[in-house]
């Protein structure tokens, strides 16, 4: 069977081209971005991506068309789709056809860290020696592919508040029929799609109701905004991550480097690469999720001694006449001032320069305007990329970070003040979650000319 996948280089839907290739399926895709880690990913599989949205692209027409939730009404190849007649479904409906049904799935939600934690905990169950499917919204370090069908009934998935399509305005996750539900975090995000924080709860409060009485919800304490959610009714098993809960970190470093778990009387450390409060939180809920499945506690510590993290999660890309260039995947103020948080308390002695693209929807529509400038505190130096698309005043992030911010529509210029400011012991943290026109690669040549 030929299926064809639009918007292919997705994370979601690059993963969902390669559990179909595992599954025999013959996979082509079309995309109008095309980058790593899912241009290589999707090359090293063998699998075509044609660049642009042609209507030649589905001739000879494939059994099934994919669609990705980028694409909208008035894209040339939708259009041929819709009148010729093609039949065609969206990512996360064929994954729940064709691959999650008698699957134990381990869902990961929430506004923050799904990707990583995901990752972690497809790593722990695979440590275990439970060999489990996943489709992670990135690039783990540990496995060098973003989705796998594995060998087991467990399934570990990222779960996505973002809607299914064009034609399914539901959440994506509403797809998946998880066993074991971890809700990480909830904060209002996606302003092009939803209009306010309780629109988002709703949708959450649709995935809640999709888990079986049998099986686990987990979730922080002390959240109101999972709190109020979960009001709304909850039928399943519930614990809870944090001080004195179910599952809790009973001491940590403050950079995040080193913490020890508690989960009624069983105890373990963990020493890992990894840096930040937030991954601490993360580390607690895939731990908690793993259990569940019944990996004990010291195995699932053993597992994140050696986890590898996951690419454009605060990914070390190289260092150069001493100054280290990091790439990470920011998206919110929460994010981003968490991320920079943990780096700040790993270089105490050096110098924190972050490169920023505001490139989501929802920071290009200032939702977040207020509070944007104040999540860069920890960094000394903030170069700020404006690419013309925002269409907000900056005067709220001006005011917050005065002489600390550059600000340029020009790449070129970005790159050259970057190189020509940066110092030995500086590490610079570029945060995008695009390609950023391949700035990362264009700062490391600099310095080392």
């Amino acid at each position: 069977m030929h299926i064809h996948i639009l918007g292919i280089c997705g994370t979601f839907m690059g993963g969902l081209a390669m559990l179909a290739r595992q599954m025999g399926y013959q996979v082509t895709g079309s995309d109008s971005n095309v980058y790593p880690p899912m241009s290589d990913q999707l090359a090293a599989a063998g699998i075509d991506v044609m660049s642009g949205y042609a209507p030649e692209h589905l001739q000879p027409a494939p059994d099934l068309v994919v669609m990705g939730n980028a694409m909208s009404r008035g894209n040339a190849a939708v259009e041929y789709v819709l009148n010729k007649g093609l039949p065609y479904t969206s990512g996360p409906q064929w994954l729940a056809e064709n691959v999650l049904p008698e699957r134990w799935v381990l869902a990961v939600s929430g506004t923050h860290g799904k990707t990583t934690t995901s990752s972690m905990l497809a790593h722990i169950l695979t440590f275990a020696g439970l060999s489990p499917g996943f489709l992670i919204g990135g690039v783990p370090g540990d496995f060098g592919v973003s989705a796998r069908l594995g060998e087991t009934p467990f399934f570990v998935i990222e779960a996505d508040e973002y809607d299914t399509a064009f034609f399914d305005k539901r959440a994506k996750f509403v797809h998946y029929r998880p066993r074991t539900l971890l809700v990480n975090n909830l904060e209002f995000d996606h302003a092009d799609i939803y209009a306010d924080l309780a629109a988002i709860q709703t949708q959450f409060h649709h995935l809640i109701r999709t888990v079986p009485g049998d099986g686990l919800i987990l979730s922080p304490v002390n959240v109101p905004a999972i709190d109020d959610m979960l009001a709304r009714g909850c039928w399943s098993n519930r614990q809870q991550l944090g001080q004195n809960a179910d599952w809790q970190v009973i001491s940590y470093q403050n950079d995040g480097s080193h913490f020890k778990v508690q989960h009624g009387n069983e105890t373990a450390e963990i020493s890992w690469s990894l840096l930040g409060q937030h991954n601490i939180a993360n580390a607690l809920g895939a731990v908690a999720a793993a259990h569940h499945v019944g990996v004990t506690l010291a195995v699932a510590a053993q597992a994140l001694s050696c986890f590898k993290g996951v690419k454009r999660r605060l990914e070390l890309r190289g260092e150069v006449a001493g100054v280290a260039v990091y790439d990470d995947f920011a998206h919110h103020p929460t994010a981003i001032k968490t991320t920079l948080a943990g780096l700040r308390d790993n270089n105490r002695n050096g110098r924190l320069l972050a490169v920023f693209e505001p490139r989501s929807n929802t920071m290009k529509m200032g939702v977040h305007q207020e509070t944007l400038g104040a999540s860069f505190h920890d960094a000394d130096q903030v170069f700020w990329y404006q690419d013309g698309e925002q269409n907000w005043s900056l005067q709220s992030v001006k005011k917050c970070l005065e002489q600390k911010l550059f600000m340029t529509d020009n790449i070129d210029n970005l790159v050259e003040t970057v190189i020509g400011q940066a110092q030995p012991g500086d590490k610079i943290v570029i945060m995008s979650n695009g390609g950023f026109a391949g700035i990362h690669d264009r700062i490391l040549q600099g310095l080392a000319s």
